[in-house]
């Protein structure tokens, strides 16, 4: 089976406060929410669904479990009769930890959520106020405890890139996550226009990364997900997120290829430590199930650079090994 999510953005609803680096509006693409348009939206996303496809009705864009009561009830209400009439397989929402309690919990449960995503962004208590982000990081711990043990799957999100965060305190918040998550997103900074992040650039608050900068944390972080086997389920903002141009962006590195950039780097890692002494001119090198490409690296980078550094020709074939791993094989 292949999983779909079919998203509703409920832009900015439910959030208390604007964080140093959110524009909602730019992100989701949407100026307001019609409560009205959602089930046009969902029937369209679900008459495109194949018998292979596995999809979840996801409530993205917004602080879902803090836009107001009723109309939250409404839109799960709505969700559950797709369950119901086997459209889809479950719910799923974004939130933030401020806004997940055991009551909260019980209502997802009821309406057949699976899945919450969790706004956690840092674990470093500095970072969080920083970014004005309006709650600690003893309230992450607390939220994510709960949903697990209320059953939930738990995608924790992060950010790299922060105002006061270094890379140590980024890998110790991807290390914070692990202990909870069954997969994560990873969203490296972007210096929207219009934001109060772009004004503490101007002024000289903040430092703006080049696009290796974050390239380089950003992959990072993921080896910390990948050696404790939690999934990151996407790196970077999507096309539909706002960031179909630069005209958005104020200032920054910010590379809309920096998901399979990242990949390139983990794979470049580890094959040069593979072949550091090896003799041959020429190599066979299995990496996993549709993992050639990016072993390969964005066009092809980690072929060309193995041949500048060893002078060795390389040939990967796939093989039923994890992820991010790669073996020599003989030729």
């Amino acid at each position: 089976m292949k999983h779909k999510n079919i998203p509703v953005f409920i832009p900015h609803l439910g959030c208390p406060n604007d964080c140093v680096f959110c524009n909602q509006r730019k992100i989701t693409e949407h100026t307001e929410f019609k409560e009205e348009d959602v089930k046009k939206t969902i029937d369209e996303a679900v008459s495109t669904l194949t018998p292979e496809d596995e999809a979840e009705i996801a409530f993205f864009g917004g602080s879902f479990t803090g836009i107001d009561r009723s109309l939250m009830i409404r839109l799960l209400e709505l969700g559950k009769t797709y369950i119901e009439r086997g459209a889809v397989s479950s719910l799923r929402c974004s939130t933030r930890p401020d806004y997940i309690d055991g009551e909260i919990l019980d209502i997802l449960k009821k309406y057949g959520v699976k899945t919450v995503e969790l706004g956690i962004q840092s674990t470093d208590d500095k970072v969080l106020a920083a970014c004005r982000r309006g709650h600690s990081s003893a309230q992450s711990f607390e939220a994510m405890r709960l949903i697990k043990e209320n059953g939930f799957e738990l995608i924790g999100q992060m950010m790299t890139g922060l105002p006061g965060a270094s890379p140590v305190s980024e890998i110790k918040t991807a290390e914070d996550i692990c202990k909870y998550a069954d997969g994560a997103r990873i969203y490296p900074i972007v210096v929207f226009r219009d934001t109060e992040l772009a004004f503490m650039a101007e002024a000289g608050a903040y430092e703006p990364y080049t696009a290796d900068e974050l390239i380089k944390r950003t992959a990072d972080v993921k080896e910390v997900f990948i050696s404790h086997n939690v999934p990151t389920i996407r790196v970077g903002l999507q096309a539909n997120e706002g960031l179909t141009g630069g005209d958005e962006i104020a200032c920054g590195g910010y590379d809309e290829a920096i998901g399979e950039k990242c990949d390139a780097l983990i794979y470049s890692r580890r094959l040069v430590k593979l072949l550091d002494g090896y003799k041959g001119k020429s190599a066979v090198i299995a990496v996993a199930k549709g993992h050639t490409s990016r072993a390969s690296g964005h066009k092809k980078e980690n072929k060309r650079k193995i041949k500048d550094l060893f002078d060795i020709d390389v040939k990967f074939i796939e093989k039923d090994i994890p992820p991010y791993t790669a073996e020599l094989c003989e030729e």
